[in-house]
């Protein structure tokens, strides 16, 4: 009699533990899927806080310095050409035809930015960018070739005509990239960099211009 009031004990005991197993592994599930922290936070009536200042977060989105967007790919045919005062070309000239393959890196360059330019509003915040520049033009080597170069009978080929020519290229790569409106694509990528950044630190609403 004595041994079935103890089975009878445990029965409820191993119940009542089995049940607060699970309520445990529920809690823990739900929890680590967030929705936890938002009943928790519904019930309490508590409401997440961003302790971030306009200066804190101008170091932090300084820290990313030149912030390189888009890279542009281009292609021209320069023409450099040195001539005699007295001679025709084709006795004192010297006539070079260059294609030069050249990549032009633009974007912003967050070391720039002031304290003026953020503006921190409880979980809002706005930035102003600084204006999106060429950060670097450069002239492939690999894909750079001299298509034709005239040297006139009665005059040695200048060894700098060469790199003048590239000197042009570069310069005018540089230019068709912005005419191709790379500025405007570095622009609208810094923004999406910058508020990706921002939205991670936890702001819900991002302004950024």
């Amino acid at each position: 009699m004595a041994f079935q009031d103890v089975r009878s004990t445990i029965r409820p005991l191993a119940a009542g533990i089995a049940i607060g197993f699970l309520l445990l592994a529920v809690i823990a599930h739900v929890a680590q899927g967030g929705w936890w922290n938002r009943f928790a936070g519904f019930a309490t009536g508590r409401r997440s806080r961003i302790e971030v200042s306009a200066p804190a977060l101008v170091d932090r989105i300084s820290r990313l310095s030149r912030l390189e967007t888009v890279v542009f790919s281009l292609d021209k045919i320069v023409e450099g050409e040195h001539q005699s005062a007295y001679l025709p070309n084709f006795l004192g000239g010297d006539k070079l035809l260059m294609i030069a393959h050249g990549e032009v890196t633009a974007g912003v360059d967050l070391s720039k930015l002031k304290p003026g330019d953020v503006a921190v509003h409880g979980d809002s915040v706005q930035v102003r960018l600084p204006t999106p520049e060429v950060l670097s033009t450069r002239i492939d080597n690999a894909q750079t070739r001299i298509y034709s170069r005239i040297t006139g009978l009665l005059v040695p080929a200048d060894p700098d005509l060469e790199s003048q020519v590239r000197q042009a290229a570069e310069e005018q790569i540089g230019k068709a990239a912005v005419g191709d409106g790379i500025l405007d694509k570095a622009q609208l990528n810094a923004r999406t960099s910058v508020t990706a950044l921002l939205s991670g630190l936890g702001f819900k609403h991002v302004e950024v211009d």
